[in-house]
C-alpha cells in the first residue's frame, strides 16, 4: 500500500500555502482537491473580494509571489488598499500560484479516512487506498452551508444555497428571491441584476450596512484605528496579529468574538450595483415557504406583525455557513467520537492539532481556536509556516525513532545464538 507523511485535504489558499511550505521544508506530502475550488465554482462571477489587495494572496515560503507581483507581471492594476480585487483576478492568481508552487495537486476527492496503527488510511474517489501518518483538513466552507429549517424538503429547482451558484445567467427573466443581508446576498443580487433577472433581497434588518471604502488616514488616525488584514480598528488588529493570544482566551470569549466580530456586511463596491436596481424587503422574517405549481410562495412576517406572501421562480438562501466537523463526510465515526469539541468545532493545540493525534484542522474550522483571522485567506500567512515547522520537526523525530527501531531490530537479529 502506498504511504506518505502528510495528506492535505483541500487545495484552496490554506491547502496550497501549506503544501508550498512543506515542499520547502522537505516534508513528503500529497494534496487533494480542486485548486481554488470554492472561489472558482461557488462564488458569483463578477464579484469583488472584501479583503484589500495586500491581504488577498497566497503564501509561498519567501513570499515572492504576492498579488502585487502577479498584477505587475500581468500588467493589471493594483493597490494595497482601496483597490477592490475582482474575483476572476484572485482565482487566476491562485491557480498560477498552484502551477508554480504546488503542481502535485491531485484532483481527487477523499471519500473516507479512518485511523490505523501508524496514522490514517484514506480512500480516494478513484478507489485508491493509501496511508498517511498525518492529515491536514483544509476544506474551507465546503461542508458547512446553512439552510433554514423553513426551506428544508423543498425541491432544488425552487430553493438552493448561495454556495451552489457561480454563473447566474440561467436566471435571466426570472423573479429570484435572496434570503440574507450579508456579502453573499448582495453579491448575488448584483450578479442577478447583471444577468437580467429580477432580484428581491429579503432581510430581517431594517437596512443594509455596507462597509465604507478605505480612506487616506493621518498618522494619528492610523494609531487610533490601525489597519489589519481583516479590517480597521484595534479589535481587528489584535485578532489579525495575535492569534496565539486569542487561543489562550476563555472559550466563551472566543466563541462570542468569532460569532460577532466582522459580521456579514457587504463590500462598498456593490452598493452602487444594487441600490435603486434591486427590490429590498427589509424588516422581514421568513416564516414559511411552499411549492405552488412550478413557483415558490414565500411567507414573510414584518417587524410590525403584518404578513405577506411573495411568489418567486426561485429562492437562494444566502444564509451563511455553520462550522460543524460532524458534517465532514470523510471522517469516520471513530475519529469523530474521539474529537474534543468546543460546540461543533475541534479544540486545537498551538500547532493546529486536534485531540486525535496526527489530525490537523486549518481555515474556518480553526476559527474558534485562533479567531476570525482563520475565516480569511490572509490567515494562511500565519497557519502555513507554523504548521509546516511543526510537521517538519515531528517528521525528523519520527524518522529518528523509526531508524532506531530498525537498527535495534537488525542488531538483535545478528546476535549469535548461545549454545
Amino acid at each position: 500500500m502506498k504511504s506518505c507523511d502528510v495528506a492535505i485535504i483541500g487545495a484552496g489558499p490554506y491547502g496550497l500555502s501549506i503544501a508550498a511550505h512543506l515542499k520547502e521544508a522537505g516534508v513528503q506530502f500529497r494534496i487533494f482537491g480542486e485548486p481554488m475550488g470554492l472561489w472558482v465554482s461557488h462564488m458569483p462571477k463578477g464579484m469583488h473580494l472584501k479583503s484589500e489587495g495586500f491581504a488577498s494572496w497566497l503564501y509561498d515560503p519567501g513570499q515572492t509571489f504576492t498579488m502585487e507581483v502577479y498584477c505587475r507581471q500581468r500588467g493589471l492594476p493594483y493597490r494595497p488598499i482601496g483597490w477592490p480585487v475582482p474575483l476572476e483576478v484572485f482565482c487566476d492568481y491562485g491557480l498560477e500560484f498552484q502551477r508554480r508552487f504546488v503542481p502535485e495537486v491531485e484532483q481527487e476527492m477523499v471519500e473516507a479516512a479512518h485511523r490505523v496503527d501508524d496514522g490514517f488510511e484514506l480512500t480516494l474517489g478513484n478507489g485508491e487506498v493509501f496511508r498517511a501518518r498525518r492529515v491536514v483538513v483544509a476544506i474551507g466552507l465546503t461542508n458547512y452551508p446553512y439552510m433554514p429549517e423553513e426551506l428544508s424538503g423543498l425541491p432544488r429547482e425552487l430553493v438552493t444555497h448561495s454556495y451552489e451558484h457561480a454563473n447566474l445567467d440561467h436566471f435571466k427573466g426570472q423573479e429570484v428571491g435572496i434570503l440574507g443581508a450579508g456579502a453573499s446576498a448582495i453579491d448575488l443580487a448584483a450578479s442577478l441584476n447583471k444577468a437580467g433577472a429580477s432580484a428581491h433581497v429579503i432581510a430581517r434588518c431594517s437596512s443594509i450596512r455596507f462597509h465604507d471604502p478605505p480612506k487616506d488616514a493621518s498618522l494619528y488616525q492610523r494609531i487610533r484605528r490601525p489597519f489589519s488584514g481583516i479590517g480597521p480598528g484595534w479589535k481587528h488588529w489584535l485578532c489579525a496579529n495575535l492569534p496565539e493570544v486569542f487561543r489562550l482566551m476563555p472559550a466563551s470569549f472566543r466563541l462570542e468574538k468569532v460569532r460577532t466580530l466582522l459580521g456579514p456586511a457587504p463590500g462598498w463596491t456593490t452598493k452602487k450595483q444594487v441600490v435603486g436596481k434591486v427590490a429590498f424587503h427589509m424588516s422581514s422574517s421568513l416564516v414559511g415557504a411552499r411549492q405552488d405549481g412550478n413557483k415558490l410562495k414565500v411567507d414573510l412576517k414584518r417587524e410590525s406583525g403584518q404578513t405577506e406572501s411573495i411568489q418567486f421562480d426561485h429562492l437562494i438562501a444566502a444564509t451563511g455557513y455553520r462550522t460543524d466537523v460532524r458534517r465532514i463526510p470523510f471522517l469516520d465515526a471513530d475519529i469523530l467520537a474521539d474529537l474534543e469539541l468546543l460546540e461543533s468545532t475541534p479544540v486545537l493545540s498551538a500547532n493546529f492539532e486536534s485531540s486525535v493525534p496526527g489530525l490537523f484542522f486549518v481555515g474556518v474550522t480553526a476559527a474558534s481556536t485562533f479567531g476570525p483571522l482563520m475565516r480569511f485567506a490572509v490567515g494562511a500567512g500565519f497557519a502555513a509556516p507554523r504548521l509546516a515547522r511543526h510537521l517538519r520537526r515531528t517528521t525528523k523525530r519520527s524518522a529518528a525513532r523509526r531508524a532506531l527501531i530498525t537498527a535495534t531490530t537488525n542488531s538483535s537479529r545478528k546476535e549469535p545464538v548461545s549454545r
